[in-house]
């Protein structure tokens, strides 16, 4: 994989929740595979950039309540992505 594209997010919760729908257990094995892999780097993408909106709220608190909620709610985040990207 050598370039990336930008996709606008709305289409990638639609796309997530479209390999939501589809039950694969009849197809390939090969196609189970590639089909939960794709959804699970579409899924940890998400969470990225959650991550990252939540790391942008930290920087433009505007007291340091607001901060440290706002840093609350990055590790929340944070380590909800750990544990999803060690899921198989």
């Amino acid at each position: 994989m050598g370039k990336n594209v930008l996709i606008p997010i709305l289409l990638m919760k639609r796309i997530i929740a479209l390999l939501d729908c589809w039950d694969t257990s009849t197809y390939d094995r090969f196609i189970r595979h590639d089909h939960a892999d794709v959804r699970q780097a579409l899924i940890v993408k998400m969470r990225k950039l959650e991550l990252r909106d939540a790391y942008a709220e930290i920087i433009n608190a505007d007291s340091d309540d607001n901060r440290y909620d706002a840093h609350a709610n990055y590790l929340w985040l944070r380590d909800r992505l750990d544990d999803f990207s060690t899921d198989d």
